[in-house]
């Protein structure tokens, strides 16, 4: 395998990491590291304690107390999450790849995704070889996409498909 593709692999592996580890921290109420780690191993990723914390400090997550006074992680932007009762598994909710849409205007893009997405998304658009775009900025559910001058629409829609494949169903 070529160096760079071996690299996005792993990139990628930790990208849904991350997503599972948001999905888990936004669905349930888990009051320590522990309860975290056999989370995520439910959900098929077995990683150290020090692998979780680097994580954790990378999602800017944080404790907060419930009515009860009991301490469980949050994410920034917590109201943005919406708890219930009985979430799916988080490997059910990595099959959408959150996006929602995107719309064009002369060199420019602006991608919508579920809250909490759009970071990892722009980060596979950053790193995914899509020559057509220059770069991106994510907040918590847009992306900020430049496109080369005279690129059409169609063709970052193109490029953008490796990265999200339910891309070319949006309505541009």
């Amino acid at each position: 395998m070529r160096p760079e593709l071996h690299k996005y692999t792993i990139m990628k592996a930790k990208n849904n990491r991350l997503q599972t580890l948001r999905m888990l921290i936004s669905s349930k109420e888990l009051c320590s590291q522990d309860e975290v780690l056999r989370a995520l191993e439910k959900e098929g990723y077995n990683v150290t304690q020090a692998t979780l914390s680097r994580d954790m400090k990378q999602l800017k997550v944080a404790k907060a107390t419930n009515l009860g006074g009991r301490y469980f992680y949050v994410l920034p932007n917590e109201t943005m999450y919406k708890r219930v009762s009985s979430p799916k598994k988080a490997a059910e909710m990595l099959l959408t790849s959150g996006f929602v849409s995107i719309n064009f205007s002369a060199n420019m893009a602006v991608i919508k995704t579920r809250p909490g997405y759009a970071s990892s998304i722009a980060y596979n658009i950053d790193n995914g070889g899509i020559s057509c775009i220059l770069g991106t900025i994510a907040g918590d559910d847009t992306i900020f996409i430049v496109i080369k001058e005279g690129v059409k629409p169609e063709t970052v829609i193109e490029g953008l498909k490796n990265v999200i494949p339910d891309v070319s169903k949006s309505d541009t």
